[in-house]
C-alpha cells in the first residue's frame, strides 16, 4: 500500500481501526490490516475524519477587510455598502492572490471542499473570472464549487438575470439567490420561482440566501420549498441561513418544516455570522438570530453549518477552522447532548458533502483517500479542542501537517508539560 493509518477512530465510534491507501483512493478499512505500507503513520488512536466541508462562504471577498474601509458598525447593511463601494476597485489578480492565501488556509485546516457564493452583479463579471481561475488552480487539492449570487438583487438590480446566466455558462456551478433583497415580497417570491425553473432547465443545483433577516414574516423558504417540490428538485436545494425562522411563530414552523422535509430542501446556519449580525435592533431580550438547527434535525431536515465570512467587509475574523464554525454552531443552538455535539460534527462533515454532491467522499473502501487526522479522540473533543490537525490527506499524499497544541509547565511538584486532552 501507499500509506496505511495505523490504530485510528473514527466518528462513527470504532476504535483500533487501520486505514490502507492504494493509489487516490482507500483500499482496505478495519482492525490490524495484514498488509504494509510505503509510508505508515500511528493514529496513536486519535481521530481519522473525511475532509472538513464548507457548504457556504464568500471567497470572492475573503481576506479583504478594511478595503476601502473598516465597517465600523459591524452590521450586515454596512458590510453589503462597503462591498458596493470596494466591487468597482476590485483587481482580478488581486482577487486571485487573497483568494489562493485562503485555500492555503483551508488545505492547512484540513478543509478540502468548499461551496463559495460569487457577486454577479458586475457588468464585468471579474469575480466569476477570477474564481473560476482560482477553482483551476486548486483543483488538484480542494473541490471548489462556485454559486451566481446576484448579490444586489436578481429583480432589483439590472441585467443581473443575464448576468447569472452568463456566469453559468462560463462554467459556475449552482444557480444563487436573494430572494428577501429584493424591493417587494411579491418579487422576492418571484425570484425564487425564476431561478428554480432556470436551474431546473439547466440541471443545475440551487443554494439561496434566503430570509438572512429577523424579519419573522419573510417567509421566501415556504416559496423555495414550493418551487423545489414543484419542479422535481428534491435533493439538489439548500436554503442559506433561514434565520427569520428564529423569530417565527412556532405554529407557522410546525407547517413549514414538513415543507421543507417532504421537498428535500437543506438548510445551511452560519453560525459565526448568524451571530454576529442578526438581533442587531434589538436590545433585551435579544434574539441569537440563527435558525433553528435542533428543530430541523428532528424534523429530517439535512442541516450543514458554513463559515460564510473570514476577514471581509461583514467579519473580521475567521481562520478558516471549520471545528470552530462547530464550536460556535453547538453554543448558540444549545446543542451540548453527546449525540447534539456529533451532530455538528457532521454537519461540518458528512451533511455538506452530501448537499453538495460530492462523488467518493468518506471513509470507506473505494472512497478517495481524502482525510483528516486530528489531535483529539472523538468528535466531541475535536470541536472542543479545535484540535490540530496532524495530517491532511488528499487523494493519497499528505498536503499539510501539524504538532499537537501542548504546553511547556514549570510548577514545582506538577506534570512538565499540558496538551489540555483528557487522561488517556
Amino acid at each position: 500500500m501507499d500509506l496505511v493509518i495505523r490504530n485510528a477512530s473514527l466518528p462513527d465510534g470504532r476504535r483500533g481501526i487501520d486505514i490502507a491507501v492504494e493509489g487516490e483512493r482507500i483500499a482496505a478499512v478495519g482492525p490490524v490490516l495484514a498488509v504494509t505500507g510505503r509510508r505508515e503513520i500511528d493514529a496513536a488512536g486519535d481521530l481519522v475524519t473525511p475532509p472538513f466541508v464548507d457548504a457556504h462562504f464568500h471567497m470572492d471577498a475573503t481576506l479583504s477587510y478594511g478595503l476601502p474601509r473598516v465597517n465600523e458598525s459591524g452590521t450586515l447593511l454596512e458590510g453589503i455598502a462597503l462591498w458596493g463601494e470596494l466591487k468597482p476597485q476590485l483587481a482580478q489578480e488581486a482577487l486571485v492572490e487573497r483568494a489562493m492565501r485562503y485555500c492555503d488556509w483551508a488545505v492547512a485546516r484540513g478543509l478540502l471542499a468548499i461551496r463559495t457564493h460569487v457577486d454577479i452583479c458586475d457588468e464585468r463579471l471579474l469575480a466569476v473570472e477570477a474564481l473560476l481561475e482560482v477553482r483551476r488552480r486548486v483543483a488538484r487539492y480542494i473541490d471548489l464549487q462556485l454559486v451566481a449570487f446576484p448579490q444586489d438583487g436578481l429583480l432589483r438590480s439590472p441585467g443581473a438575470f443575464e448576468n447569472l446566466k452568463r456566469a453559468i455558462r462560463m462554467g459556475v456551478d449552482v444557480v444563487g439567490g436573494i430572494p428577501h433583497f429584493e424591493r417587494t415580497m411579491a418579487q422576492g417570491a418571484e425570484s425564487v420561482r425564476l431561478l428554480c425553473e432556470y436551474a431546473a432547465e439547466q440541471g443545475l443545483r440551487v443554494d439561496m440566501h434566503c430570509d438572512e433577516t429577523d424579519d419573522p414574516l419573510s417567509r421566501h423558504i415556504e416559496t423555495l420549498a414550493h418551487e423545489t417540490w414543484r419542479l422535481g428538485l428534491q435533493g439538489r436545494v439548500a436554503g442559506s441561513h433561514l434565520t427569520s425562522m428564529h423569530s417565527m411563530d412556532n405554529y407557522y414552523v410546525s407547517k413549514l418544516l414538513p415543507l421543507m422535509r417532504e421537498s428535500g430542501v437543506a438548510a445551511i446556519a452560519n453560525p459565526l455570522i448568524n451571530i454576529t449580525l442578526q438581533g442587531r435592533a434589538d436590545t433585551y431580550p435579544k434574539r441569537r438570530g440563527m435558525t433553528r438547527v435542533p428543530e430541523l434535525l428532528a424534523a429530517g431536515v439535512d442541516v450543514a453549518f458554513g463559515h460564510d465570512c473570514v476577514m471581509d467587509p461583514w467579519y473580521g475574523l475567521g481562520s478558516g477552522d471549520m471545528l470552530e464554525v462547530a464550536h460556535m454552531g453547538l453554543h448558540v443552538a444549545q446543542m451540548t447532548g453527546q449525540a447534539a455535539m456529533r451532530q455538528c460534527f457532521m454537519a461540518i462533515t458528512d451533511t455538506p458533502a452530501r448537499i453538495l454532491g460530492l462523488e467518493g467522499y468518506g471513509l470507506a473502501p473505494g472512497c478517495y483517500a481524502d482525510f483528516v487526522l486530528l489531535a483529539a479522540g472523538d468528535p466531541v473533543e475535536a470541536i472542543r479542542l479545535r484540535a490540530a490537525r496532524r495530517a491532511v490527506v488528499r487523494r493519497g499524499a499528505i498536503v499539510a501537517e501539524a504538532a499537537p497544541a501542548r504546553s511547556t509547565l514549570r510548577l514545582p511538584g506538577r506534570p512538565d508539560a499540558v496538551d489540555f486532552r483528557m487522561a488517556r
